[in-house]
């Protein structure tokens, strides 16, 4: 009986030593690797490949044009693209409309986006660990590493500060 108590006790201290090295190597790791996508563009209808960014951060944006938050976070992605864009920057708009391409360009037209804008498919929102809802952005470095998943709107601030933090 001492015998089977005292591998128990072993049994348990194995698994909470490799759950602690599991959780140390998920915390070392940090970020996850971005997730690779061919979407067609609103404007043109080219697939554009993600691989086209390698070597720069992004700002991945799933949107529609209906929603108002994501109306509210234009603007500041347009100063973004504007300020960041020669340093080795660009915000990619993904559009979760059902539309169609000619109703996002003629939205990504009046509202002067400066940024490629592409239309989702549905892999590729569960590709980046699902999109429970919109706007939903993902703040990848140089590395191609997604670093920061901002749900919902996302204030100019935070945004510049995340974003000097990977420009370094």
């Amino acid at each position: 009986m001492q015998i089977m108590k005292s591998l128990a006790a072993k049994g348990r201290l194995l698994a909470i030593t490799l759950a602690l090295f599991a959780l140390m190597a998920t915390v070392a790791q940090g970020a996850t690797k971005m997730p690779s996508f061919t979407l067609p563009s609103v404007k043109d209808g080219a697939a554009v490949k993600s691989s086209g960014y390698q070597g720069q951060a992004m700002l991945i944006n799933f949107f529609a044009t209906w929603c108002p938050p994501c109306r509210k976070e234009i603007p500041d992605f347009i100063k973004l693209q504007k300020e960041y864009g020669p340093k080795g920057f660009t915000v990619i708009g993904i559009s979760t409309d059902q539309g169609g391409a000619s109703l996002v360009d003629k939205f990504a037209q009046k509202m002067e986006i400066n940024y490629p804008v592409l239309l989702s498919d549905s892999e590729t929102p569960a590709a980046f660990g699902g999109i429970l809802g919109i706007p939903t952005s993902f703040l990848v470095n140089k590395e191609g590493n997604v670093v920061k998943r901002y749900d919902g709107y996302v204030d100019h601030q935070t945004l510049v500060k995340d974003l000097n933090a990977i420009l370094k």
